[in-house]
């Protein structure tokens, strides 16, 4: 098992243990559960965000590496849980990564000079 599938793995045990069982979802319970995690992952954000000091105008403010970090983990667990609400596994995550990343790359080619949803309909 590779690192990605073990933390996919973790995640849903966790997230069994709490009771969500991504499984037996429909499309009503999916759409709550989505809105749960977007909202979890604004609050790492946040967390995240108030490890820098980002006050330009308090000079009491110290760069928390060690927090920052945590909230970083924080939001892997989140963002893995959306993916698996979605019925996405860690295979599906690296490949549409990875498709993804071509268009960026291809994006940064042409100059990205027009917006173009299209490009990433093969996901």
């Amino acid at each position: 098992m590779d690192k990605l599938e073990n933390i996919f793995k973790l995640q849903e045990e966790l997230n069994l243990r709490i009771g969500v069982n991504m499984d037996d979802m429909d499309d009503e319970e999916r759409s709550k559960w989505i809105l749960n995690y977007v909202r979890a992952m604004q609050q790492e954000l946040a967390e995240l965000t108030d490890s820098v000091p980002w006050k330009w105008w308090a000079s009491y403010q110290e760069f928390d590496k060690q927090n920052a970090k945590v909230e970083i983990v924080d939001l892997f667990h989140f963002l893995i849980s959306l993916a698996q609400v979605m019925g996405m596994s860690a295979k599906d995550v690296h490949e549409a990564y990875l498709k993804k990343n071509q268009v960026n790359h291809d994006r940064q080619e042409s100059g990205y000079s027009k917006k173009d949803e299209d490009d990433s309909r093969h996901i």
